[in-house]
């Protein structure tokens, strides 16, 4: 399994997109692809690119493992 080159939340850019999300969960880019198309996934459609805001990805993470936001 490859290594994140971030080593903490402060380090990610504002924006993600399935490749920053694959590496930062450790998960396959197709595996992204599919939680993107989720509909409680807060995935921002730029054109055909899809982004995720930092904050939102946080929220959601703590959301789906019972944290706080």
């Amino acid at each position: 399994m490859k290594t994140c080159k971030f080593k903490s939340y402060d380090e990610l850019p504002i924006f993600l997109n399935a490749e920053l999300i694959a590496e930062t969960l450790g998960i396959a880019v197709s595996s992204v692809y599919e939680i993107m198309h989720e509909k409680d996934f807060p995935v921002l459609k730029v054109g055909g690119r899809m982004l995720v805001e930092k904050q939102s990805f946080k929220n959601w993470i703590a959301e789906k493992t019972g944290g706080k936001k």
